[in-house]
């Protein structure tokens, strides 16, 4: 479980992401805990104490399907 390392990643977009994404999505934080991001009230929960102006400053995503880490990939890459 390794995932993909997001840094100033637009909150709104994260969310955008995990609702349309075909697999699970999770965020893993430096402790070792596993959050699923399909729940938006995790989401909310936990990304709350991650946001500095809507913006997720650093973040590690883990998604369960190879073409969704490929596309949160791309979207980090070329902030689109």
């Amino acid at each position: 479980m390794e995932g993909v390392r997001i840094h100033d990643f637009d909150f709104i977009k994260l969310m955008d992401f995990a609702a349309t994404a075909q697999g699970s999505v999770f965020l893993k934080t430096d402790e070792g805990d596993v959050l699923n991001l399909r729940s938006q009230l995790t989401g909310l929960l936990v990304l709350s104490g991650a946001l500095e102006q809507g913006v997720i400053r650093d973040a590690t995503i883990v998604c369960g399907k190879p073409e969704d880490e490929a596309r949160l990939f791309r979207m980090n890459l070329y902030r689109n």
